[in-house]
């Protein structure tokens, strides 16, 4: 009997080692900013699906695509390279965008996106809030490869966020 207790408390004392051994864990990132502008004009901005590069400084030209039901777009950037993005859904009732990378050469993988817009603090501003759940590029376990962490996921999309939404306040406000 002592010997049973033994192996249960052994076995007990394993699960969370192995349980630590499974490779990547789910990042997030999330950004707010508030605008001075009344929210349906910066919804009727950012749920344009196909005018990315009309907000955010990074991209230079959007090209949207149907395919069957669902709209596609790829993200022409600046810098070089595409993103190719699957639109989920756009709920206007709620001002709530939701889509997902399907292909990138960006340091971060499953990246699944949400951006809502709602009234802000004060009359005739506007909250903007960007998520994002992603993993970082590599799945495997340690080592890591240097530029395939967590840290650099995390950092490219909030770099991605910060500069869209400074610039998303900047056209809102200044827009008529």
């Amino acid at each position: 009997m002592k010997k049973f207790l033994a192996l249960i408390a052994l076995s007990v004392g394993l699960v969370p080692f192995t349980a630590s051994a499974h490779g990547p864990t789910p990042q997030k990132v999330e950004k707010t900013v508030t605008i001075k502008a009344e929210p349906a004009k910066v919804w009727a901005i950012v749920k344009d699906f196909g005018n990315m590069q009309k907000w955010h400084p990074a991209i230079s030209a959007t090209k949207l695509e149907k395919k069957g039901g669902d709209t596609y777009r790829t993200l022409t950037l600046k810098s070089g390279g595409t993103i190719y993005e699957k639109l989920r859904s756009i709920d206007d009732a709620d001002m709530k965008l939701k889509y997902e990378i399907v292909e990138s050469q960006l340091p971060f993988t499953d990246y699944n996106s949400i951006m809502t817009v709602a009234k802000g603090p004060n009359a005739g501003e506007t909250t903007v809030t960007w998520v994002g759940r992603f993993y970082r590029l590599y799945k495997l376990n340690p080592p890591i490869p240097e530029g395939q962490d967590d840290k650099t996921a995390s950092d490219a999309v909030s770099g991605i966020y910060d500069a869209g939404l400074a610039n998303l306040k900047k056209v809102a406000e200044s827009s008529k």
